[in-house]
């Protein structure tokens, strides 16, 4: 029964995966001010900035800013939109079987090493926040279940819901103030993903260089889900500790360490799984506000920056590898439930 659910969830991908990515082609082709109507306008403005045609004018020519047809037709066929929308995501869903998810507009190079170039900066991030907030957030949150009421919980406390109502953006702005290059402490760089010397540094200089750059927006990037996780843990131990089946164990005689580590704590963790899958997206995609605060050129500022400029083959790229990861992320919280919790039964 287990593995025919997950071949069902896996079969389940291929409809959900067609549904997002046809419904955001289409309202990418049919917003305005996409790419043909900025290229118009970057015409037009060339042409009236060099005295060739004066005024303003529409897209049709019917203005004093005339465009010739022919001129028009040989752009829409450049960016596509010469055929139905029906045929264009077709067209484009026939090449992403392939592997091909077009060229950027903006750099005029295949999307796959438009993204893949900058893939490692947020999975390099994504990873390190991923493995703190885990490593840390399970052992306070049981630590402040097991002490709670004590002063050490009531302090901690205050330090989590501060953390948790920092925006890491804002967190960022503010450590690259007190602590970034140029201030009165001087510590850390003012952002960037490396020195720009990097190359020339011999191994142990380039792993210093790398971790001096890193731990500001890993401080940034971690703290909202450091706090939320740390709540969630300690919460959830605290609700297991008193229900009736740790009581028993109690009874029984077992000691403490062996009824929270062995018993509650399992179930406890059960709630963290569910985090799992968004965790993994916000790995792979990175964050847009921390990489712009500190200058970090990842997925999440490429991905804005796309959408901005209506760079759409690298829009949809950023679409399919964000949407397989948080499905597959959503199958792989589901297999962390029944891990964790064998009496789950997913029928």
């Amino acid at each position: 029964m287990l593995y025919q659910y997950f071949i069902r969830r896996f079969l389940l991908i291929i409809p959900t995966f067609l549904i997002i990515t046809m419904m955001v082609f289409m309202i990418l082709q049919l917003v305005p001010g996409g790419p043909l109507e900025q290229e118009i306008m970057k015409l037009k403005s060339g042409l009236a900035a060099q005295g060739e045609v004066a005024g303003a004018g529409d897209m049709s020519g019917k203005g004093s800013i005339q465009i010739p047809e022919e001129a028009l037709e040989e752009m829409r066929a450049f960016y596509g939109f010469d055929k139905p929308i029906p045929y264009r995501y077709a067209n484009w869903l026939f090449n992403l079987f392939k592997g091909d998810l077009g060229n950027s507009y903006r750099y005029a190079e295949p999307v796959t090493t438009t993204i893949f170039s900058r893939f490692h900066i947020s999975i390099y991030f994504g990873l390190i926040s991923f493995i703190l907030s885990y490593s840390v957030c399970v052992p306070l949150g049981i630590f402040k279940a097991i002490k709670h009421g004590s002063k050490f919980d009531s302090v901690s406390s205050i330090l989590v819901f501060i953390g948790y109502s920092i925006p890491g953006w804002a967190l960022g702005a503010v450590l690259l103030v007190l602590l970034g290059g140029g201030s009165f402490f001087d510590v850390f760089p003012l952002g960037e993903f490396r020195s720009e010397n990097w190359e020339e540094l011999s191994f142990f200089a380039k792993v210093a260089d790398q971790i001096w750059h890193t731990i500001l927006p890993v401080v940034a990037y971690m703290i909202a889900g450091f706090a939320r996780m740390t709540v969630v843990i300690k919460n959830s131990l605290l609700e297991n500790l008193s229900a009736d089946y740790v009581r028993t164990a109690f009874a029984k005689g077992l000691s403490e360490r062996r009824v929270i580590f062995l018993h509650a704590l399992r179930n406890s963790l059960i709630p963290v799984c569910t985090g799992i899958g968004g965790f993994l997206g916000l790995m792979f995609a990175g964050s847009f506000l921390v990489e712009k605060t500190f200058n970090i050129n990842g997925m999440g500022l490429l991905g804005y920056t796309s959408a901005v400029g209506r760079d759409y083959p690298v829009v949809m790229g950023f679409l399919v590898i964000g949407v397989m990861i948080r499905l597959f992320g959503n199958i792989f919280s589901d297999m962390a439930y029944a891990a964790v919790d064998p009496r789950i039964r997913f029928k």
